[in-house]
Parts: C-alpha cells; sequence; structure tokens
C-alpha cells in the first residue's frame, strides 16, 4: 500500500516528468476512479499544465495553470489507495497496464495513473486546506513539530499504536511505518498515550523523521533499508543478512521478533527493548 513515503517519490516523479505540458485529453476506463464527474473533469483541465505539487501524508495535489491571465486557480487531488502509482510514457508506446486514467499531453507524452485494484481516486477539489479540514487530515508526518505532536498524543486517552495511525494525528503513517517507529523509538505498541513521557513522545516524533527519510531515500525498497531496522522480519523483499534467520530477531537484542495484533493490525515489535 503506498504510504507517504511512495506517495513523495510519485510527487518527485510527476514533477520530474510531467509539469508545464498542456493536456489534450483525458481518458478514463472507469468512472467510479473519479471523484469529479468525467464532463466537469475533462472541460475543466484540458488545455490547462500541472505546474507544481503538493503533499500531504497520502493526499497528492498537483496544482494547475492555463491560458490567460484570468485563469482560475484549479487543483487536482490524487489518492493511490492500495496499489495506485504513476508513468510517463510516449504515446507511441503501449499503455501500461492498469493505467485506467491517462492524461494525454500536446508533446506526445501521456501520464498514467495505474490502478491495478481501483481503490485509486482522481478529482477537483477548491482548497487544499479546505479539504484536508473536512477530511480530517492532520499535519504531515515530516512537517509536525514536537509540540504538535505532544498535543495531538496528549488529546487522546488510548493505545498509541492506532493513536499514531489516525490521520488525524499525523498524515501518513501506516502500519509497517507505525511498527517502525515505536520499534526504532523503544516505545511498545500497546503502551496508553496518557502514560507516555515527554521523552518517549520527543523519541517517536524523531523516529518519525527517521523512518520517513529513509524510506524515500532508498525509494521505499525495502531490502535497502539499514539491517538496524525492523521491516525486514515482515519477508516483502530480500533479507539484508547473510543469515536467513537473522530478520527474525531484534536487531539491537537479538530476542525473537513478536507479532500480536494490535487495533484489529497486525503488528511487530521486540518484546524485550520494547516493554509495557
Amino acid at each position: 500500500m503506498p504510504e507517504l513515503p511512495e506517495v513523495e517519490i510519485y510527487r518527485r516523479y510527476l514533477e520530474a516528468s510531467s509539469l508545464e505540458q498542456p493536456i489534450d485529453a483525458i481518458e478514463v476506463e472507469d468512472p467510479k476512479l473519479l471523484t469529479t464527474d468525467f464532463a466537469t473533469l475533462h472541460e475543466t483541465l484540458v488545455g490547462r499544465w500541472f505546474t507544481g505539487t503538493y503533499r500531504v501524508g497520502k493526499n497528492l495535489f498537483v496544482l494547475t495553470d492555463g491560458p490567460g491571465e484570468s485563469a482560475k486557480p484549479v487543483i487536482l487531488h490524487m489518492h493511490f489507495g492500495m496499489t495506485g502509482d504513476l508513468e510517463y510514457y510516449h504515446s507511441s508506446l503501449d499503455r501500461p497496464k492498469y493505467a485506467r486514467i491517462v492524461f494525454h499531453f500536446r508533446n506526445g507524452f501521456n501520464l498514467g495513473f495505474i490502478c491495478p485494484r481501483k481503490f485509486e481516486r482522481i478529482g477537483l477539489i477548491d482548497n487544499i486546506d479546505t479539504y484536508l479540514q473536512r477530511k480530517k487530515i492532520g499535519k504531515d508526518g515530516l512537517e509536525i513539530t514536537f509540540s504538535e505532536l505532544t498535543g495531538q498524543i496528549r488529546r487522546k486517552k488510548a493505545l498509541i499504536k492506532p493513536v499514531l495511525m489516525d490521520q488525524n494525528t499525523v498524515a501518513g503513517l501506516g502500519n509497517w511505518i507505525v511498527d517502525e517507529v515505536l520499534f526504532q523509538a523503544q516505545i511498545h505498541p500497546e503502551n496508553r498515550t496518557e502514560q507516555l513521557t515527554d521523552d518517549e513522545i520527543r523519541r517517536i516524533h524523531e523516529a518519525i523523521r527517521l523512518v520517513l527519510t529513509t524510506a524515500i531515500r532508498h525509494e521505499a525498497a525495502y531490502r535497502d533499508f539499514p539491517s538496524g531496522f525492523l521491516i525486514h522480519v515482515r519477508e516483502w523483499d530480500d533479507s539484508p543478512y547473510d543469515d536467513v534467520e537473522a530478520h527474525k530477531f531484534c536487531p539491537r537484542c537479538g530476542t525473537r521478533i513478536e507479532k500480536i495484533e494490535v487495533g484489529g493490525r497486525t503488528t511487530y515489535f521486540c518484546p524485550k527493548d520494547q516493554r509495557v
């Protein structure tokens, strides 16, 4: 599932490939993927071009411009669901598999919005701040300050893992990221928020930035993550260890990693380093 790091990678990809290119047409294979009706989307965007991007958590906002100085600002919102992606390609090439929405640019190139499982969404919005408030989306994981995070955590009395996964607390942290953050901060996922000290919250804040910047730097290729990360226990990619069993044990203390369910989500943690 695309989390904050993946969406940040998509944002950079779109900026590197698709800006300042007038849109000639838009193809939509399944209108259910749109949060704006197709006629409005097509009429509004054709003739315009992408000028920049802004990301909050897992939400990507694409800014546009159009002919004439009085062109009304238009913002395209992209949400990548569980398996979404982007692919920029020349019109002479075959349409990418699952590119169910395609922006055709005047220069002969296209941007495909890849939607394998059809959980992805695209639509127009009038104002980013208004959208975030309506959807109750909090500060981005890379932008939230220690003071802001402390205030969000102190407002709630619950287990820390579900609180961090709540997009109103901090935007962009999904299941594996929260497990990694709590592992790096040495906080048990079932610790209660009202019992956390300021020092523990500071460790969580520092770990959020560490995990997110590491994932972005490695373009979310899990095999390239440092050997001191918990992610390898999930066996999503090749292990960085020579020992084929090493990923099942804590890289700090050697204790076997345990798996439980917290807030209805599969959760990994070290029972020695992360105590309740």
